[in-house]
Order: C-alpha cells, then sequence, then structure tokens
C-alpha cells in the first residue's frame, strides 16, 4: 500500500523510497490499467516541476493514450512522431532539453518545454512509453533517466506481454 511521505535523504534514497513504493503498488497485481495508473500517480508525487506524466500504449500500429496525470493529452501518436513516436519507433530514451527545437514536436500541452520518454520494451517488443513533461526547459538529467529507465524496468517486469489493460 502507498503512504505519502516526503522523500528525503540522498538521491539515491529518494529514487530507492520510490521504486520500493512501486513494488509495493504492483506486487501481485495483474491489471496493467491499474499498474500503469498508480505508476503515473507515484512519480507525479515523486518528480518536481512537471505538468505531465502518463504512458501511451502500443497497439500494434502507433501509440494510443493510457492511464496519465495532467491535462487531457493526444490520444493517438503515430509511431517515429514527436517525442514520444520517435523513442518508440528507436526503442531508445530520448531526453528533450528544448520540445520546441525538437523537429515535428506534437503539442499536446503549450506550457511544456522540456520533455523525457522511455519505451516499455519487454522481450524485445514495443508495450508502449511512459511520457514525461515539464514546464521548465532542461528540466530532466542524465541521473533523472537512470533513475526512470530502472523505474520503467521494474515497471515492465509486471506487464503482460501483449498488453492487456483488464
Amino acid at each position: 500500500m502507498f503512504h505519502a511521505s516526503t522523500y528525503e535523504g540522498t538521491r539515491e534514497e529518494r529514487e530507492q523510497a520510490a521504486l520500493s513504493q512501486l513494488h509495493a503498488l504492483i506486487e501481485g497485481e495483474s491489471s496493467t490499467a491499474a499498474n500503469l495508473a498508480n505508476a503515473s500517480a507515484l512519480l507525479n508525487f515523486y518528480l518536481q516541476d512537471i505538468n505531465w506524466v502518463g504512458f501511451y500504449l502500443f497497439d500494434g500500429t502507433e501509440l494510443v493514450l493510457g492511464p496519465f496525470q495532467g491535462l487531457p493529452a493526444c490520444i493517438r501518436i503515430p509511431l517515429g512522431k514527436g517525442v514520444c513516436g520517435t523513442s518508440a519507433a528507436r526503442k531508445e530514451t530520448l531526453r528533450i532539453e528544448d520540445v520546441h527545437a525538437f523537429p515535428g514536436h506534437i503539442a499536446c500541452d503549450a506550457a511544456s518545454n522540456s520533455e523525457i520518454v522511455i519505451p516499455l520494451v519487454k522481450d524485445g517488443q514495443l508495450l508502449g512509453v511512459l511520457d514525461i513533461d515539464s514546464p521548465l526547459k532542461g528540466r530532466f538529467s542524465a541521473e533523472d533517466q537512470v533513475f526512470l529507465e530502472r523505474f520503467t524496468d521494474r515497471l515492465t517486469e509486471a506487464l503482460q506481454s501483449p498488453l492487456s489493460l483488464f
């Protein structure tokens, strides 16, 4: 069960606390929708200076909006389009300091200025992406990337492949 608390201590201690909470939230739960909803809520609580965090799920053709925290968002994103579609097509994390300088950026929220997208890949198969936006330029560091990749690795282990929301 999740217990709201302040994340204190070193960066490593704060990140370990968030990873431990993720584990407690998803342990034994088979619902993809529930696990992704709780993961996005946990990251929204944990991360500072963000305005959107959530998942786009790969339906075999394109990315489709999944559980998230923030303002209403774009529903469908073609592979190779925008930051999310490019990350999904390449199956690699993209950390963008200024989204307005990214060719083909899809502006779902005009307040977003930086973004990090981490692909969810299991057994070589694309399941979707974790997308996080910030109103601050350059918000996401290399350390954030390492933590979020660890977070998505743990989450992806619990997801069914191919994805079934329920």
